[in-house]
C-alpha cells in the first residue's frame, strides 16, 4: 500500500505525517525552530534554514518509518501569507517577512489604502489592507530595501518555496494569492496586473494553481536531500489554517472551523463570494468555493500569560476556573492583550478586566479569560452572519480543545454545538489528504470522522447573553483611553 506525506511549516515548528490512503496515521515528526525578531514589530524566517531544512529533516525522519512502502504523493503547507523575495533562479535575497504578526507595514497600508480606496480594495480582492496583506510588505521592500528589490524577480510563500525546492517549479496556489491583497482579484481568480506593476515593479508573478493540483515532481537534487523518490508528485499546497480545515472535513458551505490555540481563528466555507470590512474574504481550497476568515490577536496567549504570572499548573487553573462558575464571579475581560484583529482591526486595543474585587482569585481571572475569548468568537460569528455566512456546522480543532472546559464555555456562549474530530494533528494531516486526492487514492469522505460533540447547556444562555452585552459595550466605552495608554507605553523612558 502506498503512503502519503504531508509537511507543514508553522511559526515555531515544522510538522510532518505519513498516512495511508484512508487517513490512518503511520508516523509523525516535529522539528522546532524560532522566529527572528531583528527589530520591534518584525517577524522573519530564514527560508533555507527554517522552511527547507525543516521539510528535509522531518521527511528524513519519517521515511524510515514507512516500512518500505512508497510515498505516492507529497502535500505541503505553511504559515502565510508571507513575502520572500528571490532572484529569477529562486534564490532568497533576505529572510521572509511573515504574516500579520509582522507589523512593520503600517505606513504602507495607509498609503496604499489612500491610493486605491478602501472600498475598491475590498471589492476587488475581498479583504481590507492590514498587516496580514502581502502588497504592503512588497511596498515596504521597495521603499526600505531598494538594493534587495533591484534583484527581486520572484515571490514565494512557505508552501510555494517548498514546491520550488522539491520540483523546480515556480507556482502559487489561488488561496494564498487571494491573501496577497491588493494584488489578486478574487472575482476573476487572477492577478491584478496594473496594481501589481505599481506596487511591485519588475516582479514576475507566479502562475496560479489550486492547492490540490499537482505542481511538479521531485527532482534528483531534491531526492538526494530529502530521501523522496525522484518523480514523486508534489501538490501546490497552501496556507496552514486552510490545510487544517481540509483535514477536519470543513469542506461544505456553512462549515466553520473554530481553531483553539495561541490565537483564535475561524474559517467559514461559502458557495459564493462575500466581503465584509471587518473580515478577511478569500477564495477557497477548491474551485467554486470562497471563505470568510476571522482571527483574534490573542486567546490561548492570555491564559499562558496568566499561568506564567501565577506559576500554577494548567490543570489547577482549569479546575479553579470550573469552580468559579459562569460569569467568573462578576468579571468580564476584553482579551485584547496584543490589540485585536477581526472584526475591530485595532492594533492599539488593549486588554481590560472589569469587576475586580478583593474576593477574586486566579481561578476567576482564568475563567474570565476563557469567557472573554468565547465572547470574541461570538462577535466574529455575528460579523460572518452579517456578511452573509450561515455557520451551519462548527468544528472545533487545536490544542485548546483538550480538557473540555474552554469548548464547553464557547458552546454555552454561542448556544451552538461543536463537533470535535478524531484526529487533530493539524495542517500536515490536511496536506496528506490533498495529496491523496491528487493521487486518486482517496476522496476524503471518511478521512477524519467526528470523535465527540460539545452540546451547549440550555441553562447558560440567559447569563451569557447578559454578559456578552456588557462585553460588547466595553470596547467603544474605553477605546479612546486604551489608545492613549497604547501611545503612552510606546514613548521612550
Amino acid at each position: 500500500m502506498s503512503l502519503l506525506l504531508g509537511v507543514d511549516i508553522g511559526t515555531s515548528s515544522s510538522k510532518g505525517v505519513l498516512t495511508t490512503p484512508d487517513g490512518s496515521v503511520v508516523a509523525t515528526a516535529v522539528r522546532e525552530h524560532t522566529v527572528s525578531r531583528p527589530h520591534p514589530g518584525w517577524a522573519e524566517h530564514d527560508a533555507r534554514a527554517v522552511w527547507w531544512e525543516g521539510f528535509a529533516t522531518v521527511t528524513r525522519e519519517l521515511l524510515p518509518r514507512a516500512g518500505g512502502r512508497p510515498v505516492a504523493a507529497v502535500g505541503v503547507s505553511g504559515i502565510g501569507p508571507c513575502a520572500l523575495p528571490a532572484t529569477a533562479a529562486g534564490e532568497p535575497l533576505r529572510p521572509a517577512i511573515l504574516y500579520g504578526v509582522d507589523t512593520r507595514t503600517v505606513a504602507e497600508i495607509e498609503e496604499l489604502t489612500g491610493r486605491y480606496g478602501a472600498e475598491a480594495i475590498v471589492e476587488r480582492g475581498g479583504s481590507p489592507l492590514t498587516t496580514q496583506a502581502v502588497g504592503p510588505k512588497l511596498a515596504w521592500l521597495v521603499r526600505h530595501e531598494p538594493e534587495v528589490w533591484d534583484r527581486t524577480r520572484r515571490l514565494f510563500m512557505a508552501s510555494s518555496y517548498l514546491v520550488h525546492e522539491l520540483t523546480g517549479e515556480y507556482v502559487l496556489d489561488h488561496h494564498s494569492a487571494s491573501q496577497s491583497s491588493p494584488l489578486y482579484d478574487s472575482r476573476e481568480h487572477a492577478w491584478v496586473g496594473d496594481w501589481a506593476a505599481e506596487i511591485a515593479p519588475g516582479l514576475e508573478l507566479p502562475p496560479l494553481l489550486w492547492p490540490g493540483e499537482v505542481a511538479g515532481t521531485v527532482t534528483a537534487a531534491a531526492s538526494a536531500r530529502t530521501g523522496l523518490a525522484e518523480g514523486t508528485p508534489v501538490i501546490a499546497g497552501t496556507i496552514d489554517a486552510w490545510a487544517e480545515s481540509v483535514s477536519v472535513g470543513v469542506n461544505d458551505p456553512g462549515d466553520v472551523m473554530v481553531m483553539y490555540g495561541t490565537t483564535m481563528f475561524l474559517l467559514e466555507v461559502l458557495s459564493e463570494r462575500r466581503t465584509w470590512p471587518g473580515l478577511w474574504g478569500t477564495v477557497g481550497i477548491t474551485p467554486g468555493t470562497y471563505d470568510l476568515a476571522a482571527g483574534m490577536a490573542t486567546s490561548g496567549a492570555v491564559t499562558d500569560w496568566l499561568r506564567g504570572l501565577t506559576g500554577a499548573a494548567y490543570e489547577e487553573l482549569v479546575e479553579e476556573a470550573r469552580a468559579a462558575g459562569r460569569g467568573a464571579g462578576g468579571l468580564v475581560m476584553l482579551p485584547y492583550f496584543a490589540g485585536e484583529r477581526t472584526p475591530l482591526f485595532d492594533p492599539d486595543a488593549r486588554g481590560l478586566v472589569l469587576g475586580l474585587t478583593l474576593h477574586h482569585g486566579r481561578g476567576h481571572l482564568y475563567r474570565a479569560a476563557l469567557e472573554g475569548t468565547a465572547f470574541g468568537v461570538r462577535h466574529n460569528l455575528e460579523a460572518m452572519r452579517s456578511a452573509g455566512g450561515a455557520a451551519r456546522r462548527l468544528v472545533a480543532v487545536g490544542g485548546g480543545t483538550k480538557g473540555g472546559l474552554w469548548t464547553q464555555i464557547v458552546s454555552d456562549v454561542l448556544g451552538r454545538e461543536q463537533v470535535v474530530p478524531s484526529v487533530t494533528i493539524g495542517a500536515c494531516y490536511g496536506d496528506a489528504l490533498l495529496a491523496a486526492r491528487a493521487a486518486g487514492l482517496s476522496d476524503g469522505a471518511d478521512w477524519n470522522p467526528p470523535a465527540a460533540t460539545v452540546e451547549p447547556d440550555p441553562g447558560a444562555g440567559r447569563t451569557y447573553d447578559e454578559l456578552y452585552g456588557i462585553y460588547r459595550g466595553l470596547y467603544p466605552a474605553t477605546r479612546d483611553a486604551a489608545h492613549a495608554l497604547a501611545a503612552f507605553s510606546q514613548e521612550p523612558g
